[in-house]
C-alpha cells in the first residue's frame, strides 16, 4: 500500500509535484516495552537504541528522532487533524464537551456482553458506556490502563473527558465477582517486569508496594501498613525520572482511595506488636517430605 502511494506521488519526495514538500511514512515494528509509550522511549527505540527515556530539556520538539525536531503523536491525533482539515473546525468543535473537542475511540474488554473498539463524543457518561458495552453490574472500571485509576459504582455518573475521567483510550471492566486486590496485584506484577530499572524509585519502590500488597493479601499486614504503601507510592510518583514510574502506584493509590473496605477487611493489629512475615513450617515442607520425617525443633 505504501509503495503504491509513493509509486503515485501521495508519499515521498515532492508529494504532487510540490516542490520540497516530502511526506513520508514508515512502519517499525516495536520490542513491546511498555515504556515506549513514552515520547522519548519511543524515539529512542526508533533510533534502534534500548527503549529508554531520555534526559528533558531538550525536548523532542527541540531534539528528537536523530537529533532532529520531532512531534510525537498516536494515528488517532492524525485522524482528527484530517477531520478538522476536511470538515472544518467549527464541526469538529460541536462534537463532544465543552472542554473536550471531538470523540475518542475506546478499547472496552473485560467482563462485559459486548467488548470491542468504539467511538464515542467526549463527555459520555461511564453509565451510558457500560450500558452499550453490556456492563451494567459492573463492580468496577479501570480507566486508562494499568497505569490508570480504579473507580467504583459512585463514579458512574462521570464523563470521559480531559476534565474528568481522562484516559489514552483503555477501558477494563470488572465484574461483581472480581476480587480487586487480585486485579491490582497483576498489575503491579506488569510494572515491576515492566521497569526499565535506570531509576532507584520505580525500581525498588514497584517492588517494595508489590510486596506490601501481598502480605495484605495474605493477611499478614497491619493497618499501619496500608499509610506505609501511600506513602512509598507518593514517594515513587515524585521522584521517578519517567512516566512509568510517575503512574505506575496508580493501581495500589486509586484503590486504596476508591476502596478501601478491600484492604481494612484483610489488615489487623497485632496484640503483641509482632506480626511474622515468614513462615518457617510452610518453608520446610519439602524437607519434610524428602528426609521422611518432622522436625525435631518445628513441627
Amino acid at each position: 500500500m505504501l509503495k503504491e502511494r509513493r509509486a503515485t506521488g501521495l508519499l515521498g519526495g515532492d508529494v504532487m509535484g510540490k516542490k520540497g514538500f516530502s511526506f513520508d511514512i514508515r512502519i517499525q515494528i516495536g520490542a513491546g516495552a511498555y515504556v515506549c509509550g513514552e515520547e522519548t522511549s519511543l524515539i529512542s527505540s526508533c533510533e534502534g537504541l534500548r527503549g529508554d527515556p531520555k534526559n528533558r530539556p531538550p525536548f523532542p520538539a527541540q531534539k528528537g528522532y536523530m537529533g532532529k525536531p520531532t512531534s510525537v503523536n498516536n494515528v488517532e491525533t492524525f485522524v482528527a487533524v484530517n477531520a478538522v482539515v476536511d470538515k472544518g473546525a467549527g464541526w469538529f468543535a460541536e462534537l463532544g464537551s465543552r472542554g473536550s473537542a471531538g470523540t475518542k475511540l475506546l478499547s472496552i474488554s473485560g467482563d462485559c456482553r459486548s467488548p470491542g473498539v468504539y467511538e464515542f463524543p467526549f463527555g459520555i457518561t461511564i453509565k451510558a458506556l457500560l450500558a452499550e458495552a453490556g456492563a451494567e453490574d459492573a463492580k468496577s472500571l479501570q480507566i486508562g490502563g494499568p497505569s490508570g485509576q480504579m473507580i467504583g459504582k459512585e463514579d458512574f455518573d462521570r464523563t470521559i473527558c480531559y476534565d474528568d475521567l481522562a484516559t489514552g483510550g483503555s477501558v477494563m471492566v470488572f465484574g461483581p465477582q472480581r476480587n480487586i486486590l487480585e486485579v491490582v496485584d497483576y498489575f503491579m506484577d506488569f510494572f515491576v517486569e515492566e521497569s526499565c530499572g535506570y531509576c532507584t524509585p520505580c525500581r525498588v519502590g514497584n517492588v517494595l508496594l508489590k510486596k506490601y500488597l501481598e502480605n495484605v493479601m495474605a493477611g499478614k499486614a497491619e493497618p499501619g501498613d496500608l499509610a506505609t504503601m501511600q506513602e512509598i507510592g507518593e514517594s515513587v510518583k515524585l521522584a521517578s525520572r519517567c512516566g512509568l514510574g510517575q503512574t505506575s502506584p496508580n493501581p495500589i493509590l486509586t484503590t486504596l482511595a476508591k476502596f478501601r473496605s478491600e484492604y481494612d477487611a484483610l489488615v489487623k493489629e497485632d496484640k503483641d506488636g509482632f506480626k511474622p512475615d515468614f513462615d518457617i513450617s510452610a518453608s520446610t515442607t519439602d524437607a519434610k517430605e524428602i528426609a521422611g520425617r518432622g522436625s525435631a525443633i518445628y513441627s
